[in-house]
C-alpha cells in the first residue's frame, strides 16, 4: 500500500460518533539528523509505530529540557491513512543517577585495580629490601651456617650477593614505581574526560503526541525540535607554497568547523549538517521610540518614607525556573584525501552537510569536519609598518569564489611546509578579496629614519607657533624576483579649529591618500625589482596658537567585521 503522510503538528481529530481508545504506545526513537547553527541546533528523531485502531497516545521519553516547545514539528506517513492530532510537551523529573560512560567507566576500573597490583609489588619489594639491609648489617662470623663464623675466603661471595640482592629489589621498585606514576597519570586524564554529567535529577520533557488511525498500521514518525546549548564555530586552514624558479605561488584553502555541544544527549551515528543561520539574533529591527526635548525641571525632594520590614511573599515556588535554567604496500604512497561537506547556498544562508555520519557527545568536547577545500592561485605581496616595525611582511592574497561567504573566524597559517601562526579572517562575501599575512619577510629590508625637526618658539603672545618634521623610508628587496610592497605610513590630523596640518611638496606622493577609513594613514604601492632600493619621504608641518600646547592621541582601529 502506498504511503500516506500525516499532516504536520496540529491536525485535528476526526470526530467519530464512537471512538475506540487504545493504550499509551511508548516511541523508541534515534536521532537521524541534526542541523547545528551558531547558537543552537536542530535535531530529528525518527520511530517507527504500530498503531491499533482508534485513537492512540504516542509518548517521546526523555528529551532534553532546553527543548523549544513551539519548534516541534511532527510528520509521518504509514501503510494506512492516519491523523497526527495534538502535540503536548510534559516536565518531567531526570534519571536518579547521571548517565555514565560505560566504555569510559569500564577502563578507569581497569587502570584502578592495575594500580592496587602495583601497590601490592611495591609493598613485597619493600618487604624484601628490608629483609636483605637486616641480613647485610649482620656481623660477617654471623653470617655462617647456624650462626658460626663465615670463613673470610666467602666474605667477598657474601658481600657480592648482598649487593646483586639490592640491586635487583631497587631496580624492581624504580620499575614498578614509574608504572604507579604512570597509571596515576591515564586515570587523572580519563577522569578529566569524564563528560560533565547533568545533576541527578535534572529535569527532562516528554512529548505526547495523540493519533488515531481507522485501521491498524505500521508506519514511522519524525519528531524535530530546536534546542539550546549547541554551537559550531568556523575555523580555517591555509597552505601557502611560495612557488619558485620553475612554478607559481599556490595556495590550498580549507574551511572547517568546529562542533561542540551540551545538550543533554549525545549524538550518535547521525547526518551532521552546520547552518550560518543565527537563530537568536531576533526576528525584526527593534522599534525606535520618539524622542522628546525639554527643559529640565528639578526634582522637589520628598521626605524618605518609613521603612518598614517586609513580609515573605507566600506561596514563592523557588524551582519555578528550573526548565528554563536546563548541553603497507611497496607501492608508491598515494596521498589521503579528506572528505569536505556538500554545500547548499542561497541569497540568505548557507548548510554545509558532513559526508557519512558521525557522533558528538554532549560533553561539550569539540569535533572539527572539513567543510570545503580548494587550492587558488594568490597574489604575493609585502606590507610594512616602518613607524611601529621595521618588518616586512608576506602577504597573500585570493577572491573568494565560493557559493557561501566566509565567516569571521580564525586562520590556521602555513608558509612552505612551516606552521608560522594564527591569523583571523573577516566576513568576506563571495567575491570579496582576502588577504592573510604569512610571517616576516626577512629578504625585504626595512628602514625608517627621521631627516629633520624644526620647532619655533614664539617671543610674545599671539604668535603662531610651528612643528616641521620629515622622514625617509627606505626599502631594498634580496628576491631573486620582482615583489610588490606596500609601506605604510600615516599624518597627524585635527578636528580642532585653531590647529593645522600641512603635507609639505618634499613628501613622495602617495598611492593611496587614506586608507580604507582610518583618517591620516597613507600608502605606497610599488613594484620592487631584485636588488632595487627605494625611498619614500614624509614631511609635515603643523600650526597652532603659541599660547596653546598639542598632544598626539592615537585612535582606536575600526573594530573587524563580522
Amino acid at each position: 500500500m502506498r504511503p500516506v503522510f500525516g499532516p504536520v503538528l496540529a491536525l485535528a481529530l476526526a470526530a467519530v460518533a464512537a471512538p475506540a481508545f487504545a493504550a499509551d504506545v511508548e516511541l523508541a526513537s534515534r536521532i537521524e539528523r541534526v542541523t547545528v547553527f551558531p547558537d543552537a541546533a536542530l535535531v530529528q528523531r525518527s520511530a517507527k509505530v504500530d498503531l491499533a485502531a482508534g485513537v492512540s497516545t504516542l509518548v517521546l521519553r526523555g528529551l532534553p529540557a532546553s527543548l523549544d516547545p513551539g519548534s516541534i514539528r511532527v510528520e509521518g506517513q504509514g501503510s494506512a491513512g492516519f491523523a497526527i492530532g495534538s502535540v503536548d510537551v510534559r516536565a518531567v523529573p531526570g534519571e536518579a543517577q547521571p548517565a555514565v560512560n560505560p566504555e569510559l567507566e569500564g577502563k578507569i576500573r581497569a587502570l584502578r585495580d592495575e594500580r592496587g597490583a602495583v601497590d601490592g609489588r611495591i609493598a613485597a619489594s619493600e618487604g624484601k629490601k628490608a629483609v636483605i639491609e637486616r641480613y647485610a648489617q649482620a656481623s660477617p662470623e654471623k653470617l655462617g651456617v647456624e650462626a658460626k663464623p663465615l670463613e673470610v675466603s666467602q666474605w667477598a661471595a657474601a658481600f657480592d650477593a648482598i649487593g646483586g640482592a639490592l640491586t635487583a629489589v631497587h631496580e624492581e621498585l624504580r620499575l614498578s614505581r614509574a608504572r604507579a606514576r604512570d597509571l596515576d597519570a591515564e586515570i587523572a586524564a580519563l577522569e578529566r574526560a569524564r563528560p560533565a554529567p547533568l545533576r541527578p535529577g535534572a529535569p527532562k520533557r516528554d512529548v505526547i503526541i495523540a493519533v488515531e488511525a481507522g485501521a491498524a498500521l505500521t508506519g514511522t514518525l519524525a519528531v524535530s525540535y530546536r534546542v539550546a546549548g549547541a554551537s559550531w564555530s568556523p575555523v580555517y586552514d591555509a597552505r601557502l607554497d611560495t612557488g619558485g624558479p620553475d612554478r607559481k605561488p599556490a595556495l590550498d584553502w580549507t574551511r572547517r568547523a568546529q562542533v561542540s555541544q551540551r545538550t543533554g544527549e549525545d549524538w550518535s551515528d547521525v547526518q551532521l549538517a552546520v547552518s550560518t543561520v543565527r537563530l537568536n539574533r531576533g526576528t525584526a529591527a527593534p522599534d525606535l521610540p520618539p524622542l522628546q526635548v525639554s527643559f529640565y525641571e528639578p526634582v522637589v525632594p520628598m521626605p524618605a518614607p518609613m521603612v518598614r520590614r517586609s513580609e515573605p511573599r507566600q506561596g514563592f515556588d523557588k524551582n519555578a525556573d528550573a526548565l528554563s535554567a536546563a548541553e603497507a604496500a611497496p607501492q608508491a604512497p598515494v596521498p589521503a584525501t579528506e572528505t569536505v561537506a556538500a554545500v547548499e547556498a542561497n541569497a540568505y544562508q548557507a548548510t554545509f552537510t558532513v559526508p557519512g555520519r558521525v557522533g558528538v557527545t554532549a560533553d561539550g568536547a569539540t569535533k572539527t569536519f572539513a567543510l570545503a577545500q580548494r587550492r587558488v592561485a594568490p597574489s604575493l605581496a609585502a606590507r610594512t609598518t616602518p613607524e611601529l616595525d621595521p618588518t616586512a611582511y608576506l602577504e597573500a592574497a585570493f577572491v573568494n569564489e565560493e557559493d557561501a561567504p566566509l565567516l569571521a573566524g580564525e586562520v590556521l597559517l602555513h608558509r612552505d611546509g612551516t606552521f608560522v601562526g594564527r591569523g583571523r579572517v573577516k566576513l568576506t562575501p563571495g567575491g570579496d578579496l582576502v588577504e592573510l599575512g604569512f610571517g616576516a619577510d626577512d629578504r625585504i629590508k626595512v628602514a625608517r629614519v627621521p631627516l629633520r625637526r624644526r620647532e619655533n618658539e614664539p617671543g610674545w603672545i599671539g604668535q603662531t607657533k610651528t612643528d616641521l618634521r620629515e622622514f625617509k623610508t627606505t626599502v631594498r628587496s634580496l628576491h631573486a624576483q620582482p615583489i610588490r610592497v606596500t609601506v605604510m605610513d600615516r599624518l597627524p590630523f585635527t578636528e580642532t579649529t585653531g590647529i593645522a596640518v600641512e603635507l609639505m611638496k618634499d613628501t613622495t606622493p602617495p598611492t593611496e591618500r587614506q586608507l580604507g577609513d582610518k583618517r591620516g594613514v597613507m600608502a605606497w604601492a610599488f613594484d620592487l625589482a631584485p636588488s632595487e632600493t627605494k625611498e619614500i619621504r614624509l614631511a609635515y608641518r603643523l600650526r597652532w596658537p603659541a599660547d596653546r600646547e598639542v598632544t598626539f592621541e592615537p585612535k582606536p582601529l575600526p573594530g573587524p567585521g563580522r
